[in-house]
């Protein structure tokens, strides 16, 4: 028959017998052989089956040896504990202490004092160790190196080097303080003990929350939640079953698999030989808690290859960086989903968080085109946007721009319209956002052609509230005084919406990134300013060759006036003619106005000329000159 975890067991009880004091303690030797009751300042002996007399005595407390089937001790008062070997008076126990307010059995025999306990040697009673706590039970293993010391909130794992021990005492190294290295602590769990018992390397406990735990390898497990108080009684290899006892001696048990135990055991002694060995003999069922206990063993690529759970497995594969099995684990639950939904994916918070892990996590790792699979499907806006700007994709950040606006993500539509260069769009986003001041802002910075038809809608929208605030606005084509280097200003944005198609490797970063503080308005100016003075320079150099050819002029003239001493009088004459007829052509602008000379007319062939019209024009001409260079002084 099959029994049901928790289930009362219906069993028919045999009587055995009546012993002759109020048992107040009742505990089996190590071999279950002999039962001892101690109760009302007494001890007795039985034999386990029979209930035979085997020995009694006066004893305030009574503890068996984990090593002779006879061997015990007693406290007798509480300065005096006796110890016996084969049932026969052994040694006396020498006390460090005030008082002895009981007494622990096991490998080692335990005195508690008043805030210590210590531990002495069996066979001649030597002292090894004392530790500051105040246990009310200790419970050894049958290995007899390791212990649990159960106080009353708390118990302490503790390992006892038997080695050490055996050593220290033939040797007869043994200081006021003990043996040093004897006790070794494990582990500390907080948590209280009613009953406990170990099997193997796992010790298997209540405590006072009303569960039955067991620990291994630090690791603390719940086998199943009690409904009221129970005790231990024992765990039965041959069934799988642990067995409870309740204060109306109803009898409970359940299910524990030694498979499993074993397993766990072979796992802490890091014996994985042995542990393969034993996992075949576990059901499938048991395969996720076998996983969960190597993962708190440390030992995450085991428990990935053994658990059965999705879940897990995702964990697993998360934390060990395995993007390949955590994806396939994904696109399994998508199938599996599609076919219960109908075709259509599951968009749950867990499912997106899943896909988001992975996406961050494989974009992490330099995955790209993973990365991007997972964001996708999880919907993360904010990490395709950072994806795609961190990779150069402007084709996947005009989509996702699209995408952000039609699901009503306005911020990352924003910034993914911005990092392509459409401040149109962003204008337009904000308009459509009915933040239109923010927009007039963004047009004043960005595009000042589109500042007059956002303001136009910051006015109408401004004049529901105040229509003198909406008057206050000033339009740059009504009051260009308002906007300084409005016209430059335009001229940048034609450039920018010239330029802005344009790519710029990422390579060119350490040069390009100096032109992100550059004054656009400044070095637009100072172009034109350069062009101008080259015009300038070129206009004064045609006239700095103008001046030299005149010069050069002047300076034949003075030559012919110099020679016309030497000249006959016929030919002065005809000079002066030719100066007086390349006056206008000689003088471009005057200072001041200069009188003409008289006219000469040329005499006629039948007319004599006498000295006296001659000297006249002489002095005419010299006048002439003289006019002549005071002008080209000035």
């Amino acid at each position: 028959m099959e029994l049901k975890d928790g289930e009362r067991l219906t069993l028919a009880p045999r009587d055995l017998g009546a012993c002759e004091v109020y048992p107040q303690q009742l505990q089996h030797n190590c071999n279950g052989q002999f039962v001892c009751i101690c109760g009302d300042g007494e001890y007795i002996i039985y034999t386990s089956q029979a209930l035979r007399n085997k020995s009694f005595g006066s004893a305030l407390d009574f503890v068996w040896s984990s090593y002779g089937t006879g061997d015990y001790a007693i406290r007798e008062s509480i300065s005096r504990v006796r110890t016996f070997k084969n049932f026969k008076d052994h040694k006396v126990v020498s006390l460090p202490i005030s008082s002895a307010e009981g007494l622990f059995g096991g490998t080692c025999l335990g005195v508690r004092g008043p805030d210590c306990v210590i531990f002495y040697d069996w066979e001649e009673g030597e002292f090894i160790r004392k530790i500051d706590v105040n246990p009310v039970a200790i419970y050894w293993n049958e290995s007899g190196d390791s212990l649990i010391l159960a106080c009353s909130d708390t118990y302490y794992m503790l390992e006892y080097n038997k080695e050490i021990v055996t050593t220290a005492l033939a040797s007869g190294k043994n200081s006021a303080d003990g043996i040093e290295g004897a006790f070794e602590l494990n582990c500390t769990i907080n948590d209280s003990i009613r009953t406990g018992q170990w099997i193997g390397e796992c010790f298997l406990y209540t405590n006072g929350n009303g569960k039955l735990n067991y620990i291994v390898g630090g690791e603390v497990m719940t086998l199943s939640h009690l409904d009221h108080r129970m005790y231990l009684l024992g765990f039965v290899p041959k069934e799988d079953r642990v067995y409870l006892i309740d204060k109306a001696y109803n009898v409970y048990s359940y299910r524990l698999l030694l498979a499993v135990l074993n397993y766990q055991t072979a796992v802490v002694r890091k014996d994985f030989t042995t542990a393969n060995a034993l996992l075949p003999n576990i059901p499938r069922t048991e395969y996720s808690s076998v996983a969960k206990f190597l993962e708190s063993q440390g030992f995450k690529e085991e428990a990935l290859a053994v658990t059965l759970d999705n879940d897990h497995r995702f964990e697993l594969a998360i934390d060990l960086k395995h993007i390949d099995i955590a994806l396939q684990v994904l696109v399994d639950e998508d199938e599996a989903n599609k076919v219960n939904l109908g075709g259509a994916y599951e968009d749950s918070t867990e499912v997106q968080s899943k896909w988001r892990r992975l996406g961050d996590l494989a974009l992490g790792l330099g995955i790209m085109e993973t990365a991007q699979r997972c964001i996708l499907r999880s919907g993360d806006l904010s990490g395709l946007m950072l994806l795609y700007s961190a990779t150069g994709n402007k084709n996947g950040m005009k989509e996702l721009a699209t995408k952000a606006k039609n699901v009503g993500r306005s911020n990352v539509a924003f910034v993914a319209y911005f990092i392509c260069g459409q401040v149109e769009d962003c204008i337009q986003l904000l308009i459509d956002s009915n933040r239109i001041p923010e927009a007039a802002f963004m047009a004043r910075t960005y595009m000042p052609s589109k500042v007059s038809f956002v303001l136009d809608l910051w006015k109408k929208d401004l004049r529901n509230i105040n229509e003198r605030a909406a008057e206050a606005l000033a339009d740059p084509s009504q009051y260009p005084n308002l906007f300084p280097d409005l016209e430059w200003a335009l001229q940048v944005e034609n450039i920018f919406k010239a330029r802005r198609n344009e790519v710029v490797l990422a390579t060119s970063y350490l040069t390009a990134k100096d032109e992100l503080d550059l004054d656009l308005i400044e070095l637009v100016k100072n172009s034109a300013n350069g062009e101008n003075n080259n015009n300038n320079d070129n206009e004064d150099d045609n006239n700095d060759e103008d001046e030299n050819n005149d010069e050069d002029e002047n300076n034949d003239d003075d030559n012919n006036i110099n020679n016309t001493t030497d000249m006959e009088d016929g030919e002065l004459l005809d000079v002066v003619v030719d100066e007086l007829s390349k006056e206008d052509n000689l003088i471009t602008e005057s200072p001041k106005k200069v009188e003409s000379p008289k006219k000469v007319e040329s005499p006629k062939k039948e007319e004599k000329i006498d000295d006296d019209d001659i000297n006249e024009l002489i002095a005419n001409a010299d006048e002439l000159l003289i006019d002549e260079d005071e002008e080209e002084d000035w």
